[in-house]
């Protein structure tokens, strides 16, 4: 099937996180298809205007949302909204999550509790939350996980990061599983390394030129990337695919 660029039209979608980065891009990616995307957001109220801005000039409408994804009453509240508001939901991306770094041995019980809560939390919250609504979508509901190649991997110094996507992908497939009957999909997207604010703060050069050494082909991912892979999964075009991960990571994992 060819895509079709305005193939969400008349969709609603909520994306978690959605105030930068990664997040951002997916919106915007979702919005340029035509759909209605709720921006969320967990602090920063300026920066969701302006995701939500850049989802209108792509050709799609948006509206924020604020809420942590880590406290589900404020979740489910949030979502229940959303389906009153705007007539259902279908289309749900579990974008939001923290990276708190750290040797094992030295982590605290505060840092793990944090990661595991918004990054594997937050989407088991927005998920329970969202299914009812994504059961009676109009086509069928998709949910698009973004976990990561850590995830898969591992990495040092981020066991609770690596530990919270691992588990992302346990419950893209349990999810998957029980939700199939009723044609909503449920996939993830595994970014390698991209290119966001985060990057570029914490990614000295000398560490970046090793990275790429590892990284076949050769170069750091955009969010772009990996905005594009979420459009695909969350279009007709996927409509035969769950339970599935696809790796956005320059083929550091194959």
């Amino acid at each position: 099937m060819a895509i079709n660029d305005k193939a969400l039209s008349g969709k609603v979608a909520l994306v978690t996180g959605a105030s930068r980065g990664i997040g951002r891009a997916i919106a915007v990616a979702l919005g340029r298809r035509g759909a209605k995307v709720i921006v969320n957001y967990a602090s920063r109220e300026d920066a969701a205007r302006e995701a939500a801005a850049a989802v209108e000039a792509a050709g799609g409408q948006a509206v924020i949302a604020g809420f942590d994804v880590a406290n589900s009453t404020a979740v489910t509240d949030a979502i229940k909204a959303i389906g009153k508001d705007h007539g259902g939901l279908d289309i749900l991306v579990n974008n939001a999550g923290v990276a708190v770094n750290g040797l094992l041995m030295r982590f605290s019980d505060d840092q793990w509790k944090k990661t595991l809560d918004t990054n594997l939390g937050g989407a088991f919250h927005c998920t329970r939350a969202a299914a009812s609504l994504l059961l009676r979508a109009k086509e069928a509901g998709r949910i698009i996980n973004i976990t990561s190649v850590v995830g898969e991997m591992g990495n040092g110094g981020q066991a609770a990061y690596s530990a919270s996507k691992a588990g992302l992908i346990g419950l893209t497939m349990s999810t998957a599983r029980e939700l199939s009957s009723r044609g909503v999909t449920c996939n993830a997207v595994a970014p390698g390394f991209i290119e966001t604010d985060m990057t570029a703060e914490h990614l000295p050069e000398a560490q970046r030129a090793k990275l790429l050494e590892q990284i076949p082909l050769g170069k750091i991912g955009r969010a772009d990337d990996v905005a594009d892979a979420v459009a695909f999964l969350a279009g007709p075009e996927a409509g035969y695919i769950t339970g599935q991960i696809l790796r956005v990571n320059g083929g550091m994992l194959m």
